[in-house]
């Protein structure tokens, strides 16, 4: 891409092959920087949206391994390779937007790169809390401790060839600081406020919201570290109606756990989400999430939200007006939340106002600043300042 005053700018994410929170900050980043290629290590177009598919993306040799797309943490010891043999010579700046490998290419000695951290390698330098996450038990830890200890050696390396981090939460830029010794400023991701606002009306309502009856709401891939068995306790217990919305797979499990006050709705359309969300009692959140989206979409549509204290939720959850933090992992901790929710006095229009402070072109003005302050440090700025 040739923009922006001449520069020449690339972006780099870790992989394409599931659409989820990445996929969307990717999404304003090409927003940010129109016609910058993408270089990633997998495509699949299929499971991307619009948006996405209607970029420059460039893959790696990885992407035509036979199942690499099915299966992409099977080539783990592939990716460092993949990211730092990036041709990336003809690019003066290069955003990478990373959770996993991409903040690792390798730039011109005299261009910038700058790091968006949606947190550093969880499965390195976290083990045992993303084998937990992800219900995996001993005998697969010391099967991956030998791989972990080389990819922990050359991530430490690889993060001092970002010339600035920037993080998505405060726990984001704690890790960045544990781990690679790096200072970072956050800059929480694009939430698209008026998406779901549009979206009211425009689908048939799920078949949850067949019933009048108040409900709170879980809108989640159903997968363990999300903690959805959580809330299918708590209002177990209180014999409190919940409307389970998404699907994964841990969904057999939890709905063995599920008793006649729960309901499972599957998969739902951006339609039908918005309409669950703003017909809610609260939003139960109750996993560890780095940032987590769907709390603030929930506030943008005025309804509160319950979360676990910990994580991203912190940078989010205003205590008393936008929702609640419940302080343990545990069911009471939750039903004990969502009492005490029940006697707040919650200001649908203060909800919404506090989701305005997130919305996408905060996040475009912010990163922008960033941007200009990095060039101007490494003597690449322009006549004026970057604008959208």
């Amino acid at each position: 891409m040739d923009g922006l005053g001449g520069l020449r700018i690339a972006l780099v994410h870790d992989y394409l092959n599931q659409y989820g929170g990445a996929e969307r900050v990717l999404e304003v980043l090409a927003e940010i920087f129109p016609g910058a290629p993408v270089f990633t290590s997998l495509y699949v177009p299929d499971r991307m949206s619009n948006a996405i598919r209607g970029l420059d993306v460039r893959v790696t040799p990885l992407d035509r391994l036979p199942g690499a797309r099915a299966r992409h943490q099977a080539a783990l010891l592939l990716y460092p390779p993949a990211f730092e043999a990036l041709d990336l010579s003809y690019f003066d700046l290069i955003v990478s937007n990373s959770s996993a490998f991409a903040g690792a290419a390798i730039v011109r000695p005299d261009a910038a790169h700058l790091c968006y951290c949606l947190t550093p390698m969880r499965w390195v330098w976290d083990l045992d809390s993303y084998l937990a996450r992800e219900g995996r038990g001993g005998a697969f830890r010391a099967m991956l401790r030998p791989v972990v200890d080389q990819m922990a050696e050359w991530d430490a390396v690889a993060s001092s060839r970002v010339d600035r981090y920037l993080a998505i939460s405060r726990t984001i830029a704690d890790r960045i600081r544990r781990r690679y010794d790096r200072c970072s400023k956050v800059i929480f991701p694009p939430v698209d406020v008026d998406r779901l606002r549009g979206a009211l009306g425009t689908s048939d309502a799920p078949h949850g919201l067949a019933s009048a009856e108040p409900y709170y709401l879980v809108l989640s891939r159903l997968v363990p570290y999300k903690r959805i068995d959580l809330a299918i306790e708590a209002c177990n217990r209180h014999r409190l109606r919940l409307i389970v919305a998404g699907s994964g797979r841990d969904e057999a499990r939890l709905r063995g756990l599920a008793g006649s006050t729960i309901e499972f709705v599957g998969q739902v359309t951006d339609g039908q989400a918005a309409r669950l969300l703003a017909g809610c009692e609260a939003l139960l959140f109750p996993g560890e999430e780095d940032f987590g989206i769907t709390p603030l979409e929930a506030n943008a549509l005025g309804r509160p939200v319950i979360a676990f204290g910990a994580g991203g939720a912190c940078d989010t959850v205003v205590e008393g007006v936008t929702g609640r933090l419940f302080p343990e992992p545990t069911a009471d901790s939750l039903g004990q939340a969502i009492v005490a929710l029940r006697a707040d006095t919650i200001d649908p229009d203060s909800v919404r106002a506090h989701a305005e402070r997130f919305r996408t072109s905060r996040f475009k003005e912010q990163f922008l600043t960033e941007v200009d302050d990095l060039l101007r440090a490494r003597r690449l700025s322009r006549p004026g300042r970057l604008r959208l």
